[in-house]
């Protein structure tokens, strides 16, 4: 189902509004979770990072990278390890 979005509607994520009328907002994190301490300190840069340049931000990060380039590379934390972070 494809969406039709007019040039000045708006999306929200959160508390992040996303626009082409708005303010730059970034969607940002690590390609894939590998622990909670990571996903926390990773997310907590970012923000300052955001905050002090006055653009929003979306954290996302996967926790099963299915698509990686070796068989044996990292997938990440799985889903109920994700879910608790």
């Amino acid at each position: 189902m494809a969406i039709s979005l007019k040039p000045d509607d708006t999306v929200a994520v959160g508390q992040v509004e996303i626009g082409n009328h708005l303010p730059l907002a970034v969607i940002a994190g690590p390609c894939a979770l590998e622990s909670r301490t990571h996903a926390l300190e990773t997310a907590g840069a970012l923000k300052e990072i955001a905050g002090r340049l006055g653009v929003g931000l979306i954290y996302k990060s996967s926790f099963d990278k299915a698509n990686r380039t070796s068989l044996t590379g990292a997938r990440g934390t799985g889903l109920d390890d994700a879910l608790s972070i």
